[in-house]
């Protein structure tokens, strides 16, 4: 759909508004932790409820990019308000780990809904030129979120003298409130085309329906959501098992807390950055280098370190995988077709919600297994194969670029094009034939 340009601060109100919603779901994850744990859960039950975080948005996000691809973006906004407050104001209330975890899969429903409106809305809203800008400063409103959510939670849950249970509701009801606020920034940030040409693309739009599977084989779009989905589920368990790894290692809930915020806020200075790196590096061998350094900082969260190690090692971790959803997004809304870029933006979320369902449930079963040392070095294997993915476009054109490269010894150099012309006596490019096959012409 074409639109015309909306007012002068869409983009920032849109950042804040993604800034409350992210940062109510940041202090829910560690907290949903938290009240699992005291209602009696082991690693891997947290790893089964982190998991269900992303089982309803897993069916929901393709019927949500079609809707939006026929449609207005911002009415999908104040909806995942709606459902990320309810989440988390109910997980607060729940008594049972298959009420959390119902409750989870609510706050994800809602988280859903919110991404793919505000994603779309970037898309939309934004020239070609701009979107990779556009698109890093609105996960900048993620990352503040995340930098905020982890610190509230950590203070406000406390695991002293059984109070673990009662503090971590309270945690859950203050990030419900915290979403709420993102209503505020949400007036006027779509700009509503008239009804006609509304009803007009839409019906286009409709009559060009691209199947989602003519989606998923548009060059770049696979490989955008697997880096996606491998950087979000590094995010997810890091958000999900920290506080995990802190109770084991006597690492206290608000150390636990700052620590993700450590992480959060190196994501911000990446994403701040990201334009000049990219200038620098190259979009492709960017997205290259940050996967391949986080996948090695991620298996290194599995070594028995001190907390201000664990600091200085999240903090590399986290400047590494800021690069990979805002360049992933980009990637996926230029290769997708015009008619079908929320589509793909659904299909990039659905990857991201798959392997928020697989990989806290393999997260879980490895920890049962082998401690919760494990999940980190599934994860850094992970992260090193979307390395190997995001370098593939550096290889293809290495070997397409070969060929040309090497001359044929049998043939001689072609002619500059004023001798070419003069012995041949034509002018298109590509007619040749006189000027290799003239017997004057001498043998190189």
């Amino acid at each position: 759909m074409t639109t015309s340009e909306p007012g002068r601060g869409w983009l920032l109100r849109l950042v804040i508004a993604f800034s409350f919603a992210q940062g109510a779901v940041s202090m829910a994850r560690p907290a949903v932790s938290y009240r699992a744990l005291a209602l009696g859960a082991d690693a891997r039950a947290v790893g089964v409820i982190a998991g269900i975080y992303a089982l309803l948005p897993l069916f929901a996000a393709v019927p949500l990019g079609r809707r939006t691809d026929h449609g207005r973006c911002a009415p999908l906004l104040p909806v995942g308000v709606v459902l990320i407050a309810a989440g988390c104001g109910l997980s607060g209330t729940a008594d049972s780990l298959p009420e959390m975890a119902a409750w989870s899969g609510v706050m994800g429903l809602g988280h859903l809904s919110f991404v793919i409106g505000a994603q779309s809305l970037v898309a939309r809203q934004s020239a070609p030129a701009d979107q990779d800008r556009n698109f890093g400063h609105f996960t900048v409103g993620a990352s503040l979120g995340q930098l905020i959510g982890p610190i509230a939670a950590g203070q406000l849950v406390s695991g002293h003298d059984g109070a673990l249970a009662r503090t971590s509701a309270a945690a859950l009801f203050v990030a419900a409130a915290v979403a709420a606020c993102s209503v505020t920034s949400l007036w006027r940030i779509e700009h509503r085309p008239a009804e006609g040409v509304l009803k007009k693309t839409a019906d286009a739009s409709s009559a060009r329906r691209v199947p989602v599977f003519g989606i998923l084989r548009t060059r770049g779009v696979a490989s955008g959501i697997f880096i996606s989905l491998a950087v979000l589920s590094a995010t997810d368990i890091l958000t999900a098992y920290l506080p995990v790894v802190g109770e084991q290692r006597a690492i206290s809930p608000a150390v636990v807390g700052l620590l993700l915020s450590l992480r959060a806020a190196a994501t911000v200075a990446c994403r701040l950055v990201m334009t000049p790196m990219i200038r620098l590096m190259g979009r492709t061998v960017l997205m290259a280098v940050s996967c391949l350094g986080a996948g090695l900082l991620c298996a290194a969260v599995a070594l028995p370190l001190p907390a201000w190690a664990l600091g200085v090692l999240l903090a590399a971790l986290g400047f590494c995988l800021g690069v990979g959803q805002p360049l992933s997004m980009s990637t996926v809304v230029q290769a997708a077709p015009d008619e079908a870029r929320s589509t793909a933006l659904a299909l990039r979320l659905t990857g991201n919600r798959l392997g928020q369902v697989a990989a806290p449930a393999s997260a879980g079963l490895l920890a049962g297994l082998a401690g919760t040392a494990a999940p980190f070095v599934m994860l850094g294997v992970l992260l090193l194969g979307s390395a190997a993915t995001a370098v593939r476009p550096l290889r293809r054109a290495a070997d397409t670029a070969v060929p040309a490269a090497v001359p044929d010894a049998r043939k001689p150099p072609p002619a500059p094009e004023g001798e070419r012309s003069a012995v041949s006596g034509r002018c298109g490019p590509g007619e040749e034939t006189s000027a290799r096959t003239d017997p004057e012409e001498p043998t190189p």
